[in-house]
């Protein structure tokens, strides 16, 4: 799973890797950006987010977590080629079969470019083991697109029912992130959207993805 910011994880599939993870799968997790104190983030707060990670890495039960630690809302200044190959040494490592990633609609940049770079790093004859690339759904950032020809249509949903409640567990270690409704990212807007999701598809609750690419 390719998170451009820790919390993209939780909000956007959290619900199918703590599926994924009952089903006998291998996770791993790439972190695109992170807090630095280079970048004017005080020492505390640096260190809240690296308990944050642990801490949520443990409670998914991410088997690796890959952290380039890149400078947040930047991604769009640095030269596209270097992160494809950061990008490209985790996937020759890892080897993931099944891919998420942010929906290239999103609203924020960093969701945009780090979709173009996975699209770099999803070609078969590069990259064999990737079978299944995903584009998922995060709140506050895919429903708030302008473009409405690059708009969120799922076409792909994953009963999450059994998760659900642990899902919105495990988003309460970002409590800095969540807000009160009618604020996206909180606890209610996330419930709400898991149950529309799954009325779409026939399920208590679901995650919604769009089928990207697939390969039998």
């Amino acid at each position: 799973m390719v998170a451009p910011h820790p919390d993209d994880e939780i909000l956007g599939c959290g619900g199918t890797l703590l599926r994924r993870k009952a089903e006998g799968g291998t996770l791993g997790w790439l972190i695109v950006t992170g807090m630095t104190a280079e970048a004017g983030w005080p020492i505390d707060r640096i260190q809240q987010r690296n308990d944050e990670i642990k801490t949520v890495a443990g409670m998914i039960g991410f088997d690796e977590v890959f952290n380039l630690g890149l400078p947040p809302a930047g991604l769009d200044a640095l030269p596209l080629g270097d992160l494809v190959s950061s990008f490209s040494e985790v996937f020759k490592s890892f080897a993931p079969e099944e891919v998420f990633v942010p929906h290239h609609g999103d609203v924020h940049s960093d969701h945009r470019v780090t979709f173009d770079v996975v699209a770099a790093c999803a070609k078969w004859f590069r990259y064999p083991s990737v079978r299944r690339v995903l584009a998922y759904e995060t709140v506050s950032e895919t429903e708030f697109g302008l473009c409405r020809e690059d708009a969120f249509h799922p076409n792909y949903f994953v009963d999450i029912e059994p998760y659900h409640e642990r899902k919105l567990e495990i988003m309460g270690v970002y409590r800095s992130e969540l807000g009160v409704f009618p604020f996206p990212r909180s606890v209610r807007a996330m419930r709400a959207l898991a149950e529309w999701r799954g009325a779409s598809a026939g399920y208590m609750a679901a995650e919604a993805f769009q089928l990207l690419r697939e390969r039998q």
